[in-house]
C-alpha cells in the first residue's frame, strides 16, 4: 500500500505540467474575476429563501444535488462555496485540456480561463447557495467523456455512471458531455483506423451518453419512490419521459431558433463589439484550420466525411439545446447555457492541431491567442458589471425595506405580531428604474434589475435575515382576496401617505398599483 504522499506524487506526475497550467489558470482567473462576490454576502431573490437549504431537489430531478452540496454545509457561505466551485472548475479545465489535447501553453491558459469567466457563471454565483453542487455536476459530465478514452474496455461504463451523477446535480450539463462527445467523434474520424474500429470507438461515446441518461432516469424514479414524491411541474420536468409535445419538427425548429437567438441575439456570448470581432476571427481561423487538417488527411476524397460533417452541423444546435427535449416552454435561462463556453473553447483546440509547421499555422496561433485574450477580458468585465449591479440591488432593497418597516411599525394600532399583508412588489410609478447596466445584465438571471423583491414572500425574508425584524405576514394566497375591495382600491402606493393602512385588525401595505 502506498502512502498519501506517494499518491499525491503519482497524481502530480499523471496530471503533467499542462494539466497543472489548466487548473491554476482556471482557478486563479476565476478567483480574481469573482472575488468580489465571494467576499460579500449579497443574495438574489432566491437566495433570500435559501440562507439554509438542504438542496433536496429530487422533485426537480436533481437527486444528487444535496450530496454534492453537503461538504460545504447547507448554509449560504459565499467564500467557502465559491472556493469549492472554483476548484471543480479548475479540475474540469484540467480534464478538458486532456480531452481536447491542447498543447500550446498560452492556449491552455486562455481556454481554461474562459470557462472560469463565461458570463453564465456570474448568474451561478448569484445563486451561490447551490453553486458548488452545480459545478461538481459539470465536472462529473466532463470526466465522463474523458473516461471513455481513458480505458478502452470499461471506460464507457464508468463514464455512464459519472454522467448519471452529473445529471443528478443539474440535468442541463448533459449538453456539455454531448458536445465533447461530438468533438471526440470528429477526432476519431481523422484517425488512421479501419471504418469498423472507428465505428466501435464512436459507439462507445454514444453508449456512454445513452446509458448514462438511462441510469440517471432509473435512479431518479427509484429515489422518488423511496421518498414518496413525484416530479414537479416546474420547467416541465414532470414531462421528462413523454417529450415536450411539439413533435420532432416543432422541437428541432425551436432548438434552431433558440440557438441562433442566444448565440447572436443575447449579450452573453457576444458581450460587445470587440468580443464579436474576436469570436468571428476565432471561428474563421478554426474553420480554415479544420479544412487544412481535413485536406492533409485526405478526408475530402471520402464520401463518409461529407455525411458525417453534415450530421454534425445539423445536430449541433440540438445538442446545445438538449434540455428543450423535455419541455419547449422551459424558461431556458442563462444557468443552463454554460455549454456555450465549451463550444468556444473547441475553436482554439482545432487551431492548435495545426501546430507551428509554417507561417499560416503560426499566424493562426497568433489570432487564436489574441482573440481568446480579448474574449476572456470582456467576459471578466461583464461579470464585474453584473456584480456591481447586484450590490446596488441589495443596497436599494435594504434602504427601501428599512423605510417600509419603519412605516409599518409607526402605524397607529401596530403591535408585535399583528398580521401584515403586503400587496405587490416595488412599484415603478413611485420608484422608477435606476439600473444603468441593463444592456449588459438583461440576460443574466438573478442579477439584472433594481431590487431583490420579486414576490411578496421576499419581503418577509429580507426583513428577517437582513433587518432582524419578524413580521406576522399574511400568506400570499390570502392577499388576493381583497384586491377588489374598495379600501384597497383607494390606497396609494408606497411611500404614499395612505399606502399603509390598519383595516379590520390587519395592516395592509400597498407597494404598487396592481389594478
Amino acid at each position: 500500500m502506498i502512502t498519501p504522499e506517494e499518491t499525491l506524487k503519482k497524481f502530480h506526475n499523471a496530471v503533467g505540467s499542462k494539466g497543472r497550467q489548466a487548473f491554476f489558470a482556471a482557478f486563479v482567473t476565476g478567483l480574481l474575476t469573482h472575488l468580489v462576490i465571494l467576499t460579500s454576502d449579497i443574495p438574489n431573490h432566491d437566495g433570500l429563501a435559501s440562507m439554509y437549504f438542504d438542496q433536496n431537489m429530487i422533485t426537480s430531478g436533481r437527486w444528487f444535488l444535496g450530496a454534492a452540496c453537503a461538504p460545504t454545509s447547507f448554509y449560504a457561505l459565499p467564500w467557502l462555496i465559491g472556493l469549492a466551485a472554483l476548484i471543480y472548475i479548475g479540475l474540469a479545465a484540467m480534464v478538458l485540456r486532456s480531452i481536447l489535447k491542447i498543447e500550446e501553453p498560452l492556449l491552455v491558459v486562455l481556454s481554461s480561463a474562459l470557462i472560469a469567466v463565461f458570463p453564465s457563471l456570474a448568474s451561478n454565483f448569484a445563486y451561490v447557495f447551490t453553486m458548488d453542487g452545480y459545478m461538481l455536476g459539470m465536472l462529473l459530465c466532463v470526466i465522463a467523456v474523458w473516461a471513455v478514452g481513458a480505458n478502452e474496455k470499461f471506460g464507457w461504463i464508468a463514464g455512464a455512471v459519472l454522467l448519471a451523477f452529473g445529471m443528478g446535480c443539474y440535468q442541463a450539463y448533459i449538453a456539455i458531455a454531448m458536445l465533447l462527445c461530438i468533438y471526440k467523434a470528429c477526432e476519431i474520424l481523422f484517425e488512421e483506423e479501419t471504418p469498423g474500429k472507428k465505428a466501435v470507438k464512436i459507439g462507445k461515446y454514444a453508449g456512454m451518453g445513452i446509458c448514462g441518461a438511462l441510469l440517471y432516469y432509473v435512479l431518479l424514479k427509484i429515489l422518488l419512490v423511496i421518498q414518496g414524491k413525484e416530479l414537479d411541474t416546474y420547467q416541465g420536468i414532470n414531462g421528462m419521459s413523454s417529450g415536450n409535445g411539439l413533435g420532432l419538427v416543432g422541437t428541432v425548429k425551436t432548438m434552431y431558433t433558440d440557438f441562433l437567438s442566444f448565440t447572436f441575439g443575447s449579450r452573453v456570448v457576444i458581450s460587445n463589439v470587440l468580443t464579436g470581432i474576436a469570436l468571428a476571427l476565432l471561428f474563421t481561423v478554426a474553420l480554415v484550420s479544420f479544412i487544412r487538417l481535413a485536406a492533409e488527411k485526405g478526408m475530402f476524397k471520402k464520401p463518409l466525411f461529407y455525411v458525417f460533417a453534415a450530421l454534425v452541423l445539423i445536430a449541433l444546435p440540438c445538442v446545445m439545446n438538449a434540455i428543450l427535449l423535455i419541455s419547449a416552454s422551459v424558461n431556458y435561462h442563462v444557468l443552463m447555457r454554460y455549454q456555450w463556453a465549451f463550444l468556444i473553447v473547441l475553436l482554439p483546440a482545432i487551431i492548435g492541431r495545426c501546430g507551428k509547421k509554417d507561417t499560416l499555422a503560426v499566424g493562426g496561433l497568433w489570432v487564436a491567442t489574441i482573440s481568446m485574450a480579448v474574449i476572456c477580458l470582456s467576459y471578466m468585465v461583464t461579470d464585474n458589471i453584473a456584480y456591481s449591479n447586484l450590490q446596488k440591488k441589495y443596497e436599494k432593497t435594504y434602504a427601501y425595506c428599512l423605510r417600509l418597516a419603519d412605516r409599518i411599525e409607526q402605524t397607529e394600532g401596530y403591535y408585535e405580531g399583528i398580521p401584515v399583508a403586503m400587496v405587490g412588489v416595488v412599484g415603478n410609478e413611485s420608484y422608477p428604474t435606476t439600473d444603468i447596466t441593463d444592456a449588459v445584465t438583461a440576460d443574466l438571471l438573478g442579477i439584472s434589475g433594481d431590487y431583490l423583491i420579486y414576490k411578496s414572500e421576499n419581503y418577509e425574508q429580507f426583513f428577517r435575515y437582513y433587518l432582524g425584524i419578524t413580521f406576522n405576514m399574511v400568506s400570499s394566497d390570502k392577499v388576493v382576496d381583497f384586491y377588489d375591495e374598495d379600501f384597497y382600491a383607494n390606497m396609494s402606493s408606497f411611500p404614499g401617505e395612505d399606502s399603509v393602512l390598519l383595516h379590520d385588525g390587519v395592516i395592509y401595505v400597498k407597494t404598487e398599483n396592481r389594478r
